[in-house]
């Protein structure tokens, strides 16, 4: 992992505006804030996307996985629309255990 160098600068005004935005006035903590805060976020969104697919194919990722590689889905395994949602929930899957595990990394 690349460390960042303890000498990088934030502009005073990015600075300034961390501080308000988190209502934090010191800026290791508004920083530390910031980042928790947007991973919380992008847990939550990546869950309602995944639960979205589970809502609309009736089952898993597994599930949809393994039924579409065996061409057990109704609409047709190799439509767009199952391709475009497979790579879509692959992606939601993959990148929620990503967060999920630096979130549990630094929480």
């Amino acid at each position: 992992m690349k460390q960042i160098d303890s000498l990088t600068a934030l502009p005073p005004r990015a600075g300034a505006l961390l501080t308000e935005i988190t209502e934090t006035p010191d800026f290791d903590t508004a920083l530390w804030k910031m980042l928790l805060e947007y991973m919380a976020l992008k847990i939550e969104h990546l869950k309602q996307q995944i639960k979205a697919f589970e809502a609309k194919w009736g089952m898993g990722f597994e599930a949809f996985s393994e039924r579409m590689a065996s061409s057990g889905l109704n609409s047709g395994a190799y439509t767009y629309e199952v391709e475009r949602d497979s790579w879509e929930w692959e992606k939601a899957e993959t990148l929620l255990r990503h967060y999920e595990a630096l979130q549990a990394r630094w929480m």
